[in-house]
């Protein structure tokens, strides 16, 4: 007997690709619902082979539902999780509404994994910030081995970080640029085609952004409250994929030799780093995969025990719809759940 899943934000770029990973990866569900609001009432997604209609999550009954995996956004998820999952539905939310409560898990699994028991007090669990969950993936293995003291991160953000909208905006910006058409900015606060912006999400009162406060926040929580870490994130004029320049201070002697060895083992890392012209991986090759892709390994000569590395992720699929379809796969594969149609 397989499980009733249902996707709330089905029309947006990541729940889209939660469908499809679903399907990739043989989920094991019964039935899939595809959930949004009401003007995508009736809207086609897919399914593998198959075609689903969309429909209305404000209406919708969960009572019957095992798993909702939420991408909605974070008003609705605020709003809906609570409601669902006082339903007995578990809620596996990607949005940012949940990551900082301490009564719900937040979990990229090839991190903290046993952190998951405790969705429970909410039926809950959060999905980490695209930016972040790449980063942990790669940092896990190295503070087990040598304890990381700081890091420094300046991200390479692409615009599907903002949705389909920021896609559009960089696709019709640059399709002006060429034709000589006036250029607008209505997604990102300037130009994004052939540009730079050194700003994601809101300004706080210290003059980070909020975007960099996650990667703060979350890999404490993850991963350890006692490291250090600063952030600058950019939005980059590509469709798909984040890259990440990290610097890292460790405790105890690293080489890079040994890095990357370590990284070669760990779950959901995959090393190129051939020291030579095109020995690396870009955001265009990663778009489409799995893997946390860590390139440009190499000791930081300015401080004892110190590395630098190049990670890339699709920020699709690791930095969201793949690492939720992974919180879901250990809750099957721990036994915490069971389908509500063999339990009655």
């Amino acid at each position: 007997m397989g499980f009733k899943i249902a996707v709330a934000g089905a029309t947006g770029n990541v729940g889209r690709e939660m469908l499809n990973i679903l399907e990739e990866r043989g989920f094991p569900a019964d039935e899939v619902v595809p959930l949004a609001s009401r003007r995508s009432l009736g809207t086609e997604v897919s399914y593998g082979d198959r075609t689903l209609k969309v429909k209305v999550l404000d209406t919708y009954d969960f009572s019957g539902t095992d798993i909702c995996l939420m991408s909605a956004g974070g008003a609705v998820s605020k709003e809906w999780s609570p409601r669902i999952g006082k339903q007995g539905c578990v809620v596996i939310d990607n949005s940012s509404a949940w990551r900082y409560d301490a009564d719900v898990p937040l979990i990229v699994p090839e991190v903290n994994a046993d952190a998951i028991d405790g969705f429970t007090k909410k039926n809950i669990i959060a999905n980490p910030n695209c930016s972040t969950a790449q980063l942990v993936v790669a940092l896990k293995p190295l503070h087990d081995a040598a304890t990381i003291r700081r890091v420094v991160v300046s991200t390479y953000q692409s615009v599907s970080g903002a949705g389909k909208e920021g896609m559009d905006e960089l696709f019709e910006q640059t399709r002006a640029v060429f034709v000589a058409d006036p250029i607008e900015a209505k997604t990102f606060t300037k130009r994004i085609a052939f540009n730079v912006i050194p700003h994601i999400d809101l300004f706080m009162e210290d003059g980070s952004t909020k975007e960099e406060w996650k990667m703060v926040a979350e890999t404490k929580k993850m991963l350890d409250p006692k490291i250090k870490l600063t952030a600058t994130c950019v939005r980059v004029p590509v469709f798909i994929g984040h890259s990440e320049a990290v610097n890292i201070e460790f405790e105890k002697p690293i080489t890079a030799d040994e890095a990357r060895e370590i990284l070669r083992e760990a779950p959901g890392c995959l090393i190129v780093d051939k020291r030579e012209d095109g020995g690396y991986v870009t955001p265009l090759e990663s778009a489409g995969e799995d893997a946390t892709y860590i390139s440009r390994i190499r000791e930081d000569s300015t401080l004892d025990n110190g590395l630098n590395l190049w990670v890339v992720s699709d920020n699709l699929r690791k930095g969201a719809a793949l690492n939720t379809v992974q919180i879901a796969e250990i809750l099957v594969a721990r036994g915490l759940i069971t389908p509500k149609k063999q339990a009655a």
